[in-house]
């Protein structure tokens, strides 16, 4: 594995962690439940991240997935079904699939060179074919972004923030923070 996959994939590992750890301590209800007026919710996270992985780099490198997701099969993915979790989908389940998906991820990074050909089948034809290492790129970036959601729909849950705000301060760090930025957007209203 060349130094750039390498630290994509150091960067990917580190925000399916953060994604995951985001669930930690929560209860059934509340890893489902809609937390946005676009209805996002720490489970569907989950869900959505793992199907990610199994599609751009899995099936779009020639590497099938090894598992058919019903989301995919039904074409109910093109209506958000992977953003959120049915009844019958467990907490266990959509992790061990994100973990599943984690696992043959790793295997495309191991064997798989940047430049090695891809092609997403649901983008437009002139944009259709591409590279794996687009797709880390991507998929790594996608990471990202939600793990940054997942912290704070977390924190609307239960006001814990992501896992860098101890080493910024205490609770009691925090609001005075709070009722700084507070203080200054009403100031600024008031001016």
């Amino acid at each position: 594995m060349d130094a750039i996959a390498a630290d994509l994939h150091r960067y990917l590992q580190e925000k399916r962690e953060s994604v995951l750890a985001s669930l930690s301590g929560l209860s059934e209800y509340d890893i489902r439940r809609p937390m946005t007026p676009t209805a996002t919710n720490l489970l569907g996270l989950v869900k959505h991240l793992a199907g990610g992985e199994l599609g751009y780099l899995g099936d779009c490198v020639g590497r099938p997935a090894p598992v058919r997701l019903p989301w995919v099969e039904d074409g109910s993915i093109w209506d958000s079904a992977d953003m959120w979790a049915t009844a019958q989908e467990s907490r266990e389940d959509l992790v061990e699939l994100y973990r599943t998906a984690w696992r043959h991820t790793d295997e495309s990074i191991e064997r798989l060179p940047l430049d090695a050909p891809a092609s997403v089948p649901w983008w437009p034809e002139e944009r259709r074919k591409t590279t794996f290492g687009s797709l880390l790129v991507r998929v790594t970036a996608e990471a990202a972004h939600h793990a940054g959601h997942a912290d704070i729909v977390r924190e609307l849950i239960d006001g814990r923030g992501g896992a860098d705000r101890e080493d910024i301060g205490d609770t009691a760090w925090w609001d005075r923070y709070r009722e700084r930025v507070q203080d200054a957007a009403e100031r600024h209203r008031a001016s």
